[in-house]
């Protein structure tokens, strides 16, 4: 790939840590990475080529950018929020993007992408209505607990479970603050089964790369429930073929979707698939590194050739892809914090002589704060360890035995670390 794209300048738009691997797997190709972001502190700049900063959503600065430095190619990060800058700039350079704006305009907010998944019949969670005016005779209709969400962010952020009326005032005005449209919606609070259905799509083909279960803290009250890692493939997965994955991709089909990567995030109760969230580019949580290691074929090389040439380049999903991931076993396992000061990490320094363990992405080190705002988002993760395994119980061991490797001590000696999840549950192995 080096001689095809020596030279040639692409501008990332975000900054975030789960941009970095982005950034690195474009300089290895030769490419001059630009990133842009709207902090100076983001890690990912610290990797880049050249690195700008713009105020707020400002679309206008970053089209300057792009122009002064005649960028090839632009694309778009692990960030929702970006997705609808991204589309603008190439569409006002007449780049290369993976999104229209019908497209962006059904996943940038999750009322709208609700409404479009209902048409279709991909079920939605149970809402309950409630505008900024919060009138009584709307407050009396509700049923607690409910999920309060602003409608367009992601990660956790801005998101409050309410299980009286004090505590939903409250999560109003947290959501409408982390809310660049101010708008919120109000959810029943769904206490079941977590999944993960991620899509990659090249030239209008569709494959389901993987179906998988997610499990999240329920230790941090009064938040969203942050994940604690997942497993694959879905002990639903044959359920959620028969029955929801004909309507998503008739959806997908019909709004247009022809390249690019998408994860429906859903719960599944009593036989019902429930999809509550949704990004179109790709995930912090990384699918896509177990795709790499299982099938060979990497997501973020596909969408960096996208960026620069508008082809995904020559890869065959049809025979490289595999839902049941050729036999294997695999998993991810996140390690949450509690706030404090990180003073000691134990355990992760010699995770490059496990096989088991194809990638870790730390976010966090020694000395690093754990803030009270990032208590209920993904800004509370250390690191995510992701695992391939040949058997089901080849992979619990690997699971059980980083568990209870990996300590985080505060300054006080205390541990940080948040409860991870029931293995031998998730694995059904009782």
């Amino acid at each position: 790939m080096k001689s095809k794209f020596e030279d040639k300048k692409l501008l990332i738009l975000g900054g975030n840590p789960e941009t970095i691997p982005l950034v690195d797997i474009a300089n290895s190709w030769g490419i001059k990475t630009i990133v842009a972001s709207a902090r100076d502190t983001d890690p990912a700049k610290a990797h880049a080529w050249k690195a700008y900063t713009y105020e707020g959503l400002d679309t206008g600065a970053v089209i300057k950018i792009a122009t002064e430095e005649k960028v090839d190619g632009v694309l778009v990060g692990v960030a929702d929020i970006l997705v609808p800058m991204y589309c603008k700039v190439c569409e006002a350079l007449n780049l290369p993007c993976y999104a229209t704006q019908e497209i962006v305009d059904v996943f940038a907010f999750k009322d709208v992408f609700k409404a479009t998944c209902e048409r279709y019949g991909v079920h939605g969670i149970p809402e309950f209505y409630l505008d900024a005016e919060m009138k009584r005779e709307d407050l009396d209709k509700i049923v607690y607990p409910v999920m309060v969400k602003p409608v367009d962010n992601g990660g956790g952020v801005g998101m409050t479970v309410a299980h009286n009326e004090e505590e939903l005032r409250k999560g109003v005005k947290v959501a409408l603050e982390n809310s660049h449209s101010k708008r919120f919606i109000v959810e029943r609070y769904m206490q079941c089964d977590d999944m993960g259905m991620y899509y990659t799509f090249k030239d209008g083909y569709c494959s389901a790369s993987c179906i998988y279960d997610r499990y999240t803290t329920d230790e941090q009250m009064g938040f969203s429930r942050v994940c604690l890692g997942g497993t694959y493939p879905s002990k639903h997965l044959d359920e959620y073929f028969e029955r929801m994955h004909p309507n998503a991709l008739r959806m997908f089909k019909e709004i247009g979707i022809k390249n690019g990567v998408l994860m429906l995030s859903g719960f599944y109760e009593n036989g019902e698939f429930y999809v509550y969230d949704t990004g179109f580019r790709l995930q912090g949580e990384a699918p896509h590194l177990l795709m790499k290691a299982i099938h060979d074929f990497d997501q973020r090389e596909m969408l960096i050739c996208y960026a620069l040439t508008g082809s995904e380049g020559d890869i065959d999903l049809k025979t490289k892809d595999d839902t049941k991931l050729r036999g294997k076993w695999a998993a991810t396992l996140w390690f949450l914090l509690k706030e404090g000061k990180i003073a000691k990490i134990i355990g992760l320094d010699e995770l490059d002589k496990d096989k088991r363990v194809v990638a870790n992405i730390q976010r966090l080190y020694e000395g690093d704060v754990v803030i009270p705002e990032w208590i209920g988002n993904e800004k509370q993760v250390l690191t995510r360890m992701y695992f391939v395994c040949n058997s089901k119980m080849e992979l619990a061991d690997a699971l059980k035995y980083y568990m209870n490797t990996v300590k985080v001590l505060d300054e006080n000696g205390k541990n940080m670390l948040l409860k991870g999840f029931d293995v031998n549950k998730a694995l059904e192995l009782r």
